[in-house]
């Protein structure tokens, strides 16, 4: 028994004693992909359940050809493409090439609707980010002169990962397909292995969609979506709505 309560005690004395392991790049890659980060992401469908309203998104196959036009046309063009930007730009912290790019977010978002979305989960991203204790008060004084949309916060939060910029572009790209086809579930509505299928091929454009993005320069760099603001206009006013986008 004296023996036990000595190796009991040792190793007590040992746990007490070592350093917390650091969490992987992995494992924050997934956690910041995870549906249940708390950022609203789920109250959103980016103009997809107007396009429903509107009979261009009908079932499983029109759907999924939506959610990748969606991904190439607006997601690898523009957000994603300024995301990767925003990620180096806080890896080398200059707040001049910051503050630019926030600011090219926050005048091309096309509706209230998405401007609303943006600066919510931006928010909210940088709420998450305080209560881990992940920044200091400059960083969140600097975050705020600036309105934290979602991509500059998003930005934010890879950046401390370490990992490599693709692996960055695609656990974005991968979270926000999975939130656009869980909308898409809800409104169509689609069963859960339709939902699936639609990631799965989703997932497969997903690399395609990363490799433009970071080719994409200032130039040629765009936020031009108008059928897509349209809709988002039109749910404004749109009769039923699930979403608040």
């Amino acid at each position: 028994m004296a023996l036990c309560r000595e190796l009991t005690a040792s190793m007590g004395a040992e746990r007490a004693s070592a350093a917390p392991a650091s969490t992987s790049a992995l494992v924050q890659l997934i956690w910041l992909a995870s549906p249940a980060l708390p950022i609203g992401a789920f109250s959103y469908s980016e103009g997809l359940e107007a396009a429903i309203d509107h009979g261009f998104v009908t079932d499983e196959h029109t759907t999924a050809l939506w959610l990748v036009d969606q991904l190439h046309l607006t997601q690898s063009r523009g957000d994603m493409a300024v995301l990767g930007q925003m990620v180096r730009a806080w890896q080398q912290r200059d707040t001049l090439r910051l503050e630019a790019l926030s600011q090219w977010v926050h005048v091309t978002r096309e509706s209230a609707e998405m401007r609303l979305q943006s600066e919510q989960m931006g928010r909210s991203m940088l709420e998450w980010l305080r209560n881990q204790d992940a920044i200091d008060d400059q960083t969140i004084a600097l975050c705020n002169g600036w309105v934290p949309t979602y991509p500059l916060m998003f930005a934010l939060a890879l950046s401390r990962t370490g990992a490599p910029l693709e692996s960055c572009l695609q656990t974005y790209a991968f979270a926000w397909a999975e939130n656009m086809v869980q909308a898409a579930v809800k409104s169509v509505p689609l069963g859960q292995n339709s939902g699936q299928r639609i990631l799965m091929r989703l997932a497969q454009h997903i690399a395609t969609a990363v490799t433009h993005a970071m080719q994409v320069t200032d130039d040629t760099r765009q936020a031009f979506s108008p059928m897509l603001a349209i809709l988002s206009a039109q749910h404004e006013t749109q009769y039923s709505r699930l979403f608040r986008s």
